[in-house]
């Protein structure tokens, strides 16, 4: 039973450091969304098109996103470079989940469409692996 507490436990702390770390990333890449003015596409995924409110929902999804991560690779985030590689191919694989499909999908638009704008998700979604990868590296190395 005790075994199972600690696993509990571990998984939790996981979860808790991804969703701050995919926090960090979520603000980085809100940058360069609110630069390219994505925003208020995002927005439209909650029936707005302010860009506050994309904001809003681009900082819930990266804290959720990032919780996601923090289970994944929770494991081995005390070491740099596997945690990195880590976010990367989650920074990727989120591109096409999000961006190419399941946004173009719920908004009614056609899916898998690569154009400049996709590009620029592509490299915001990188940069968001990445800098969520950094912290949550940071969090583990920091209350070890």
């Amino acid at each position: 039973m005790s075994t199972f507490t600690v696993s509990r436990s571990h998984l939790g702390t996981h979860i808790w450091k991804g969703a701050v770390a995919g926090l960090a990333g979520g603000i980085v890449f809100g940058i360069l969304m609110a630069v390219a003015g994505m925003l208020p596409t995002v927005a439209m995924l909650v029936g707005s098109q302010s860009a506050v409110v994309g904001v809003l929902v681009h900082l819930v999804i990266s804290v959720a996103i990032g919780a996601g991560f923090g289970v994944i690779a929770g494991a081995f985030a005390d070491r740099l470079w596997p945690v990195l590689g880590a976010g990367l191919v989650y920074g990727l694989v989120w591109w096409v989940l999000g961006p190419l499909l399941l946004m173009p999908a719920i908004l009614g638009m056609p899916v898998l469409q690569i154009g400049p704008p996709a590009i620029m998700s592509l490299i915001g979604h990188l940069l968001y692996g990445l800098v969520t990868a950094a912290a949550l590296y940071s969090l583990v190395r920091r209350t070890a």
